[in-house]
């Protein structure tokens, strides 16, 4: 796979590949020990991670970091309809049984958390023994309603050209930022990288429309599972949380009241956290693992 100089200097990590169903599934993985699953999600890819990879350097973890069918460098179905809940959800239990994971710790930001954790309930080889959720929403709601941007991905005729046209929200992720420097220059730019065709970018639109705006909604069935899954879960939990997210600043609220066994962690970043707060993400997934605090 030929990439750039500009991109291969900021994540410089060659994927590995495997076949899934709906195609093949890229990922990257760093370091040796404990299994640690890092799962992104809507509009971005396992470059998200970079930071936190670096921030675990030196540590007794393996990061293994998979794109979301759509995304990245893995395959993508030119069909926005493609992308549903349960065929994300079967693609990503079908590379975990691949990887032959030991009690892995999951890590999920986004659509990463419902798609990760559905996976996991699925998943029968996989004991997942930690779980980490960053910026996500892995609750039922009590009213589906969604924000104005998933509004938008349901209009007919704008959505379309909007997400394929424009490449939209790609440019403007620094929008969700608590500090919009830390997403700018060739870091956007890596972002925008797996969309660079039209033909590419059906997953961004796909991924905004499986957000519920009804209980009859095809992702409510799967929603329905992950929530009974993560009540249930009996293992360490942690919430880190950018409290200036725009789009899920406010559900840590709900997930902190709803979950109170986990532990919570509020940072001043933004959604796409791991770019501004790696090294308390690195720090929580070390908690979990069982290792010690630094002093």
């Amino acid at each position: 796979m030929n990439e750039p100089r500009w991109l291969s200097a900021q994540f410089p990590y060659p994927p590995g590949l495997d076949r899934v169903p709906g195609g093949t599934m890229a990922w990257v993985e760093a370091g040796r020990g404990r299994d640690v699953v890092c799962i992104h999600g809507n509009p971005t890819w396992s470059f998200l991670w970079r930071r936190v990879v670096s921030a675990l350097e030196g540590q007794r973890v393996r990061v293994l970091a998979p794109d979301l069918i759509g995304c990245g460098r893995s395959s993508k179905p030119r069909s926005v309809a493609w992308h549903t809940l349960d065929r994300h959800a079967t693609a990503l239990a079908s590379w975990m049984e691949a990887r032959r994971l030991v009690d892995p710790i999951l890590v999920v930001q986004d659509w990463g958390g419902p798609i990760g954790l559905l996976a996991a309930a699925r998943a029968a080889s996989v004991r997942v023994s930690a779980v980490c959720l960053l910026n996500t929403a892995v609750l039922l709601p009590e009213r589906f309603r969604g924000t104005r941007f998933h509004r938008l991905a349901r209009t007919r005729l704008l959505a379309p050209l909007l997400f394929r046209g424009l490449g939209f929200p790609l440019r403007s992720l620094d929008r969700a930022q608590g500090d919009r420097r830390s997403i700018a220059g060739d870091v956007a730019r890596a972002y925008r990288w797996p969309f660079r065709r039209l033909v590419d970018r059906a997953a961004p639109l796909g991924l905004a429309r499986m957000v519920p705006d009804s209980p009859a909604h095809p992702s409510v069935p799967g929603l329905t599972q992950v929530d009974a899954w993560v009540r249930a879960f009996p293992g360490p939990m942690e919430l880190v949380w950018g409290c200036k997210d725009p789009i899920l600043g406010r559900a840590l609220r709900r997930h902190a009241e709803q979950l109170p066994r986990a532990r919570v962690t509020e940072t001043d970043a933004g959604h796409f956290l791991q770019e501004e707060v790696p090294e308390i993400i690195a720090r929580s997934i070390r908690r979990l693992a069982g290792m010690p605090e630094a002093p």
